[in-house]
């Protein structure tokens, strides 16, 4: 079944459920858009594809923020631990980001060769997808807007630590000591 902008949905579960095959602790996969709209998924009972698409899509924006920040270039994948396993984010092509769910006794190795294939596939899958990456001089569509010179579909405003807003001091809060001067 073919669904919104040419995508290939039965193709895309098919390679989701192939990748839950290969990686026995896997428990769930996720395909959204750069932009955190759900393409496909296969996720346990109990998790909500919407707001797992929605975090991914955050987790996307602090991530190629961060690796950019760090002068480690584009964003690639993100790992994540917590005491019940692991969520491991993926880029796929430019405009979708592939999110793995694991338990915590995964062989991590196997989980990232695995879904670093399965984004590549994947990218391969996806086509550019209009309401995620605007042409140039094109509003973006209402509700997806994108931060002032973010050049990251589905990055988020990002305020960087050291800047500063117009009538403020760096920092950005009152100064702890001494006393205050009107201006």
């Amino acid at each position: 079944m073919t669904g919104a902008a040419g995508i290939d949905e039965a193709e895309i579960r098919e390679e989701l459920r192939g990748l839950r095959s290969r990686v026995p602790e896997l428990t769930g996969a996720l395909l959204a858009s750069a932009d955190g709209l759900v393409l496909a998924h296969e996720t346990p009972p109990g998790t909500e594809p919407e707001g797992l698409a929605a975090l991914t899509a955050a987790a996307l924006g602090v991530g190629a923020r961060l690796s950019d920040a760090a002068g480690r270039g584009d964003f690639r994948e993100l790992l994540v631990r917590g005491s019940g396993g692991y969520v491991a984010t993926y880029a796929a092509g430019g405009a979708a980001v592939l999110t793995l769910l694991a338990g915590d006794r995964v062989n991590v190795g196997r989980l990232h060769l695995e879904g670093r294939r399965a984004g590549r596939r994947l990218a391969v899958m996806v086509p550019a997808l209009p309401a995620a990456v605007p042409a140039a001089g094109r509003p973006a569509p209402a509700g997806r807007a994108h931060a002032a010179g973010s050049e990251q579909p589905g990055s988020l405003p990002v305020r960087s630590p050291g800047a500063a807003r117009a009538g403020r001091r760096p920092g950005g809060g009152p100064r702890s000591s001494g006393s205050r001067s009107s201006a």
